[in-house]
């Protein structure tokens, strides 16, 4: 490993008390060490995920061997590499998805898992990418299939993941349709290109979109579960497929009709990133910037509600938790 006058410790936001009445605090820890393959970078920045919200709570433990800090994804220089094969990263600016460990001034991650930063883009506006386009490119294209001129429906279509897969859909050619809960959100989905945006709290949406998509959904992207699954399958259409990516609205759904679910067809999928194995990770990128990393910076833009000091993360927290955001949070040093 190049050295390039990295400190012995670091600053870091740990966890007291993990649970329901859990807080954050500034701590100091060791510099992480490389292991083979691995950069260390130097953060800028990190995005804040409901899966902070979870394993503060007790709810989403990091994967085996992986560090307990919150934060799984950043932005900011290369400053060390384990392995001369991986020496022209040193000094390139770029964000990338962690398993843990964000929330810190350096983290260590697989070079293959680094994107270089667009010119055109801050520091916060890389760290809010990662893991919301990746996990919409991999809801559409690896775990589901949205066809060519295809019709998608996005749940939470103000969130992180939503505003991601809004672009990435229209970048695919796909008619777009999204639930929020307020008329504003709405307006912020239909100005990032959604085609149909229903605020469900004034307006059913199943009898919206019956009527503005009659042919169906071929795929649906659903944070929600719980009862939004049998809403689903009364839109989804022939031979479609529901992503689920959480548990929003509950763990369990209620009279699930498999009926219907065998008259079209269907599909339920379900999907995650974070406890993906490193080799996945890093194909899924390749695809990734292979599909879509020339629109990185130019039609493909993370969203930034807000942005924090480290030390305020406690408040980016409550932000996020009252759901009162269009975006994506993001924490600066």
């Amino acid at each position: 490993m190049e050295n390039l006058s990295i400190p012995a410790q670091m600053r870091c936001i740990e966890v007291k008390d993990a649970g329901p009445a859990s807080t954050l605090q500034v701590n100091s820890r060791a510099v992480p060490q490389l292991q083979a393959s691995q950069v260390l970078v130097k953060v800028a920045a990190a995005g804040v995920n409901r899966a902070d919200l979870l394993q503060r709570q007790g709810l989403y433990p990091p994967p085996p061997g992986e560090s307990d800090i919150l934060g799984l994804e950043v932005a900011g220089t290369v400053v060390a590499a384990a392995d001369a094969e991986h020496q022209p990263w040193l000094g390139q600016q770029v964000f990338g998805l962690v398993p843990g460990g964000g929330y810190a001034e350096y983290v260590a991650l697989p070079a293959a898992h680094l994107m270089k930063k667009p010119l055109e883009w801050s520091f916060s506006q890389a760290a809010a990418c990662a893991e919301v386009f990746l996990t919409a490119f991999q809801a559409m294209a690896q775990v589901g299939h949205l066809p060519a001129q295809g019709r998608l429906l996005v749940h939470a279509g103000a969130s992180g993941v939503g505003t991601a897969a809004i672009q990435l859909g229209k970048l695919f050619g796909a008619t777009v349709a999204v639930t929020v809960g307020a008329d504003e959100k709405a307006q912020a989905c239909l100005a990032l290109g959604a085609d149909y945006a229903v605020n469900y709290r004034v307006q059913d949406f199943v009898t919206a979109f019956k009527q503005l998509t009659p042919a169906g959904f071929d795929l649906v992207i659903d944070p929600v579960a719980g009862d939004y699954l049998n809403k689903d399958l009364q839109l989804l259409a022939m031979d479609g497929q529901i992503v689920v990516l959480s548990m929003l609205g509950g763990r369990y759904a209620r009279e699930l009709d498999m009926a219907l679910m065998l008259k079209k067809r269907g599909q339920l999928l379900c999907s995650t990133l974070r406890n993906r194995p490193d080799a996945y990770k890093a194909q899924l990128i390749q695809q990734f910037l292979a599909r879509c990393g020339e629109n990185l910076g130019q039609g493909l833009q993370p969203v930034v509600a807000k942005t924090f000091s480290f030390a305020d993360a406690e408040q980016a927290h409550a932000l996020l938790q009252s759901n009162a955001v269009t975006g994506k949070l993001v924490l600066c040093w």
